[in-house]
């Protein structure tokens, strides 16, 4: 039986790298648009600080995989796949419910949709490294 890899080596580290920079990209849109103009739209820039958060857990619990991590990296990405595919449907279905842009509004359209692939990668990768019995 081939050994697992750990969810940090190889591809995982490319994998932990782009979800720190869209954990730091989500916070930062999201903390200037709530210190600027949160009565505009607090809805848009409320989620964009939740998914600051689940990329941020996203990004520590694959970096950091263990027995507690590692089911909690399944839940973050799981949170991040059901966002984006819900932010996504409906800021296109009725763009008037969102007056201002999320990281995943459109699927992530602003970010070149790689918030809509990225949950998917995620999935797969956490998949191809788990322990087998």
């Amino acid at each position: 039986m081939p050994e697992v890899q750990p969810t940090n080596q190889g591809w995982g580290r490319a994998l932990v790298l782009v979800y720190a920079v869209f954990a730091i990209s989500a916070l930062g849109r999201s903390s200037v648009q709530l210190a600027e103009k949160a009565g505009e739209a607090p809805l848009a820039y409320g989620l964009s600080a939740f998914a600051a958060v689940v990329y941020a857990v996203a990004t520590f619990c694959l970096a950091r995989p263990g027995p507690r991590t590692t089911p909690l990296a399944w839940a973050a990405v799981g949170v991040e796949l059901v966002g984006v595919l819900v932010v996504g449907t409906l800021t296109v279905a009725d763009p008037a419910l969102f007056p201002d842009d999320t990281v995943w509004s459109a699927y992530g359209a602003g970010y070149g949709w790689v918030p809509a692939v990225l949950p998917f990668v995620g999935l797969a990768w956490l998949w191809h490294t788990r322990p087998r019995r």
